[in-house]
């Protein structure tokens, strides 16, 4: 086997002490370089990984955010229909009422026009009786040739007038 080797050109004292080299650069670049280094990559590997858990956190937090913004614009928007139907049943109230009102001063100005017609109506009969009265004791004076009482006269047609209104009330 010294020959199959030596035919190689492999040296065998040369190969041992580079092999035992070899380990030893191994064990120290082990303790030097590997642990550091893994360390390194451990602490790297935990930041992305409490990054990566804070982005879905923050994610989940928007979410959140934005389904209560959607219930808050749904409520807004619910008290904005209720706050409408609101203002127009109070203007249907403010114009029923409005109505009303106008209605009830309506009333009121036609009671008092017709009481005004009765009034004037009841003025220009007792009008009409006064100059009738005075006029039949004219006529009656003349017919009789002599002048009677005009306040006796007066009284007697005032008597028949009223017995004639009952009469036709009757």
């Amino acid at each position: 086997m010294d020959d199959l080797i030596n035919g190689l050109g492999i040296n065998l004292p040369v190969l041992i002490t580079q092999v035992v080299t070899f380990i030893i650069l191994l064990v120290i670049l082990r303790f030097v370089a590997y642990k550091p280094l893994m360390r390194m990559l451990d602490e790297r590997s935990k930041r992305v990984k409490e990054s990566m858990d804070q982005a879905e956190s923050v994610k989940e937090q928007s979410a959140h955010a934005e389904e209560e913004v959607k219930k808050q614009l749904a409520e807004a928007s619910r008290q904005g229909q209720e706050r409408i139907a609101k203002a127009v049943q109070s203007g249907e109230e403010v114009k029923q009422k409005a109505q009303e009102d106008a209605r009830q001063e309506a009333e009121v100005l036609i009671t008092r026009a017709r009481s005004e017609i009765q009034r004037e109506r009841d003025d220009a009969i007792g009008s009409v009786r006064r100059e009738f009265a005075d006029l039949t004791i004219m006529a009656a004076g003349k017919v009789i040739d002599r002048s009677l009482d005009k306040e006796q006269h007066r009284e007697l047609i005032d008597k028949v007038l009223e017995e004639s209104s009952t009469e036709e009330k009757e």
